[in-house]
């Protein structure tokens, strides 16, 4: 016997004599149900008398469920998986635990799944923590009063419903109105910011969500953004999953202090998919064939944003959910209970759309109930009234519709409504800084856009931009520290802007 082999039974002998000593291993109990029936995207479960609600079942093909409905005989699971491999009179085991994603700095730059696992071609996602994705939302002593702003980078937005830092603010329209660009603007803007960005996609089409992280990664945001993914090919059950999933993760960057942008697009297709879940489990319909706890299954998720006291990490979660319409109608079910649960809406108007108003914007329905408590004082300052006077000039619009002869005083209000209404129009993918947008609206209400076209408008706000970058660094630093926008800033400002129309009257772009 070679000195080799003896070392190795040197080695292995305790380990035997440590088994051979030790006591016998008990009983294991475990449970073990079977599958009475399957449907699309759901199961119906017996012999699990002691699983709980919420709880992830294995089944013996590998796929995994969620216990939705708690019934004397029966159990109905949601599916995490494809249906069609999993088969009547097949045995299911509880795994006493519930599902759960995961979350950490690993997931930055990564597209994922509702449950953290990779959708791009990165590889393995090297996250360790498993955090679940259903909690309680913080409580009222753990959250402070929002008071700091969030830049959207949208003249309309942040000059008229402003948006802060902690708020839920719903992106509301009609289909092709804008929502989700007017979201992925918002990421976009917090390039130069320490803001975390989760982009959640729930049932949108492939398509549409590799245009959004394309988008993403070509402004340079996606190395700091996470992209959630439950696409209209994947399981109900992780589309109804998915947003849940987001603020999980959101909440693990916000206990540490960080500030979190989570866009959910869009819950409209999260209501119908669990509309969709319930009616497959049969249980009872309610208006519009929804399950009389949809309100619910919205308000417990989108009570987990806000801004949140030190004791509970210091940051903020700022939710912008994002819900569809039809024929603008903003009395419809999800819509009415999701506009009851957010802090305000920006509602995008097809019929701004078919003026080629872009971002199509109604200053008139638009409303943010934390309002200027958490917009910067040069904004106040400047676009205090600026909704008061585009609804009084939309009006007067109207009325100048029928042919009557106008005096010059409203011809010249007239003039000055519609070159606030062109200032406000903005490029997709072109977020503006706050200096900049500050400069735009200065302009516009001391009319130097005044009696300018559309085109010739956006001419002579792009030379301004230019030029106010250029020119005012010191402003926009001062901007930065929340300075109010004195005398001497208008003024340089105003002779900026002049400066520029002359430029372009110069040549043959301005209307007569």
């Amino acid at each position: 016997m070679s000195d080799e082999t003896r070392a190795d039974r040197t080695d292995v002998e305790p380990i035997l004599t440590r088994l051979l000593d030790s006591a016998p291993p008990g009983p294991r109990l475990s449970e073990i149900g079977r599958v009475l029936e399957i449907g699309d995207g759901i199961a119906i479960i017996a012999g699990l008398e002691q699983a709980l609600s919420e709880e992830l079942l294995r089944f013996s093909s590998g796929v995994m469920g969620i216990v939705l409905d708690l019934e004397p005989g029966r159990l109905g699971v949601i599916l995490l998986g494809p249906s069609d491999r999993v088969t009547v009179g097949e045995s299911v085991m509880r795994t006493r635990k519930v599902v759960s994603t995961k979350v950490g700095t690993a997931l930055l730059g990564r597209v994922v799944d509702a449950l953290g696992n990779p959708r791009d071609d990165k590889g393995a996602v090297q996250a360790r923590d498993l955090r679940p994705v259903e909690a309680e939302a913080p409580r009222i002593l753990d959250r402070q009063a929002i008071t700091r702003p969030l830049a959207t980078g949208i003249k309309a937005i942040d000059a008229a419903v402003p948006v802060g830092l902690g708020q839920r603010q719903l992106i509301i329209g009609d289909r092709q109105t804008g929502k989700t660009s007017l979201a992925v603007d918002a990421i976009l803007n917090q390039k130069a910011s320490e803001v975390v960005c989760i982009y959640c996609a729930i049932g949108q089409r492939g398509d549409s969500v590799a245009k959004a992280i394309g988008a993403l990664a070509e402004g340079g945001v996606l190395a700091r953004s996470i992209v959630v993914v439950a696409g209209d090919e994947d399981a109900a059950a992780l589309a109804y999953v998915a947003p849940y999933a987001a603020l999980t993760m959101a909440e693990f960057f916000a206990k540490r202090a960080m500030d979190v942008l989570v866009i959910l697009d869009d819950l409209t297709h999260h209501a119908r998919t669990y509309r969709e879940l319930a009616l497959l489990l049969r249980r009872p319909p309610g208006r519009e064939a929804f399950p009389g706890d949809i309100f619910y299954v919205h308000a417990r998720l989108l009570e987990r944003a806000g801004q949140f006291t030190a004791a509970a990490g210091g940051g903020s979660i700022t939710v912008l959910p994002v819900v569809e319409t039809q024929a603008g109608n903003l009395s419809g079910y999800i819509p009415t209970n999701l506009i009851s649960i957010t802090d305000g809406q920006i509602y995008l108007s097809p019929r701004l759309v078919r003026k080629n108003q872009f971002p199509a914007v109604d200053l008139g329905v638009s409303v943010s109930r934390v309002g200027g408590k958490a917009q910067s004082k040069a904004f106040r300052s400047v676009a205090g009234n600026l909704r008061v006077a585009l609804s009084q000039f939309e009006e007067l619009e109207d009325f100048a519709r029928f042919g009557t002869r106008l005096d010059e005083v409203t011809r010249a209000r007239l003039a000055r409504g519609a070159a606030v209404r062109n200032a406000l129009r903005q490029a997709e993918r072109d977020p503006m800084s706050a200096v900049e947008q500050l400069a735009v609206l200065v302009c516009a209400v001391d009319g130097t856009f005044d009696r300018l076209g559309e085109s010739a408008t956006m001419t002579v706000m792009a030379t301004l931009r230019s030029a106010v970058l250029h020119e005012l660094r010191d402003l926009a630093a001062r901007l930065a520290q929340n300075d109010p926008l004195g005398e001497d800033d208008r003024r340089r400002i105003l002779d900026l802007g002049r400066a520029a129309r002359r430029k372009l009257e110069g040549g043959d772009d301005a209307n007569p």
